[in-house]
């Protein structure tokens, strides 16, 4: 229990961050309150909050003390950091109150949401290439796994900013690719979109495997004073599974929510086709007249 209540950091950068996206979100809510806030508004808005939240006590509570101590708490950290945390924010689509918190007169009551969108200088590029800015998201994931990095991020304070940072956007990136957003909707058809997601299994898998079945310590930075209680090379392989196993749930959640919505695509589509041949009407293949022919 001591764990719970101690080691608690003061990460004002996060802190900062924080206030500022909150505080802003808030801001734009009661904005858009003026028209009356949707059901559906209220639970972005819950969830948004709730990711930013979850983000943030990764990175201020006993968790960031730990991570630099076992490996395994690393890899729990990072899956609730740059993959829960971000789903959450990215299903709560805070781009129109964020935007009107900014600019108050650029989002006239009454005005469509898409309009509230930023336009080409805003997320909506991100929309443009799927498939490589999931193949970015992984190379982004999978580089500050390697030990020098990782190690670096362990060391330094600026590195350790700099691992957060893109650890984060790269989650937006890749949930906004994969589940959309708001009115941020994705290009890629929900079949293809179930091809990233099985190719970002690979990968993490992969590294898991790594990890669970290698017989050398690749973190020899971890082997400190304060690790006890198990060997490195268990933590590292406990790691693993952690990394391999829990990134496996989050994916095939949305892997399957994709296969649901393209099967009840193909399924529209075929019945649409369907009424459409039985409400043509025929043209006869022989004439009403008699005739030679």
């Amino acid at each position: 229990m001591a764990a719970v209540f101690t080691h608690w950091s003061a990460s004002w950068p996060a802190l900062a961050c924080y206030l500022v996206l909150a505080v802003a979100h808030l801001v734009g809510l009661q904005r858009l309150a003026a028209d009356g806030l949707s059901r559906q508004l209220r639970r972005e808005a819950l969830l948004f909050q709730g990711g930013l939240l979850l983000a943030l006590l990764m990175l201020v509570s006993p968790i960031e003390y730990w991570s630099g101590v076992y490996l395994f708490v690393r890899a729990i950290q990072f899956i609730a950091f740059a993959v829960v945390a971000t789903g959450l924010m990215v299903l709560g689509a805070p781009w129109r109150p964020l935007r009107l918190a900014v600019a108050p007169r650029a989002v006239r009551a009454g005005q469509p949401e898409e309009a509230a969108v930023p336009g080409p200088a805003g997320p909506r590029w991100l929309l443009r290439w799927p498939a490589a800015a999931v193949v970015a998201v992984n190379v982004v994931w999978l580089a500050w796994q390697f030990p020098a990095l990782l190690d670096g991020a362990e060391r330094s304070s600026a590195v350790a900013l700099v691992y957060h940072a893109t650890c984060l956007a790269a989650g937006v990136v890749f949930w906004v690719q994969l589940a959309g957003s708001g009115s941020l909707s994705p290009v890629a058809r929900p079949l293809r979109r179930v091809t990233l997601v099985v190719g970002t299994v690979g990968a993490t898998t992969i590294l898991g495997m790594v990890l669970v079945f290698g017989s050398g310590v690749l973190y020899p930075a971890y082997a400190n004073r304060w690790h006890y209680g198990m060997t490195l090379l268990d933590d590292q392989q406990l790691s693993g599974a952690v990394f391999w196993m829990g990134m496996l749930l989050p994916l095939i959640t949305v892997a399957v929510a994709l296969m649901m919505r393209w099967m009840s695509e193909e399924e529209s589509a075929e019945l649409s086709a369907g009424l459409d041949r039985l409400l043509t009407p025929r043209k006869n293949a022989w004439s009403a007249r008699p005739g030679i022919r």
